[in-house]
């Protein structure tokens, strides 16, 4: 795989070390393979070991460069680890795909136990700060960087998940702004896809008598279009990360065929 012919008059644009979160399938997966198609050198995250690797090989196998990385993104030795692994072993970090997540219940907050609040708390929205947090002062030091989100639909509204995941992902679109204004003077961009129904591998282990389940399928089911690819999403992440987005900053982006429009 080699790095894409510049636009006639330009010079060619040199690759960029690309951390994708949750690649081991779904849009993690589509991001990792488009970053690298585009000759972006990528460290594929996961804790899934199995899942990373295949990903991993698929891009080698097309003549790309990647790495894979296994383990909780939600413990911070984990975190320290990878990004130390991606500045060593590719120069630097010049974009962050946060992307892995977990589904909820779709619990109503009666029926959100401790155990399910806290690890949708802890994947969805503790993990991804911890490593925004753990590369910054790598981009900050480089002078650039581009920070793009996974959101969801439930980051916008408040029926399209359990009270965990639409809490999670509320607090992922006000990270994504805020850290848009903190660093918009250092050249660092932040930015956030909100997915509608996509297909992927995330799963839903939710009760079907259970009050939250029943009302949220009701009203998702009234409004959504189609359901979307991994590649969809995938192609706005790389959009998104790309110099021609280099003047969107703290945007969040429904790819979600029209439903945040309902």
């Amino acid at each position: 795989m080699t790095t894409p012919p510049a636009e006639p008059g330009t010079a060619p644009r040199a690759p960029r070390s690309v951390i994708v979160t949750g690649a081991a399938s779904g849009i993690g997966r589509a991001a990792a393979l488009a970053f690298a198609a585009q000759g972006d050198r990528v460290l594929a995250a996961d804790v899934h070991a199995e899942g990373a690797q295949e990903t991993v090989r698929m891009i080698t196998a097309a003549g790309g460069v990647a790495l894979a990385a296994v383990g909780d993104l939600g413990e911070q030795r984990v975190v320290d680890a990878l990004v130390a692994r991606a500045v060593d072993e590719f120069g630097g970090i010049d974009v962050l795909v946060n992307n892995a997540g977990i589904m909820d219940r779709m619990s109503a907050a009666h029926e959100t136990d401790d155990a399910e609040w806290e690890r949708v708390l802890r994947i969805d929205l503790t993990a991804p700060f911890l490593l925004t947090r753990a590369v910054l002062p790598h981009m900050l030091a480089a002078g650039t960087g581009c920070l793009v989100f996974t959101g969801s639909e439930a980051g916008l509204r408040g029926g399209a998940a359990g009270a965990a995941y639409t809490a999670a992902k509320h607090g992922i679109t006000g990270l994504v702004k805020n850290l848009a204004v903190m660093y918009r003077g250092q050249g660092i961009r932040t930015n956030m896809i909100a997915p509608g129904p996509t297909a992927t591998g995330i799963s839903v282990d939710s009760r079907p008598d259970a009050h939250g389940p029943a009302l949220i399928g009701r009203l998702v089911g009234a409004n959504i279009g189609r359901l979307g690819s991994a590649a969809e999403q995938a192609a706005a992440i790389v959009w998104l990360a790309s110099d021609a987005a280099s003047f969107v900053n703290g945007a969040i982006l429904p790819v979600d065929d029209g439903w945040s429009a309902v």
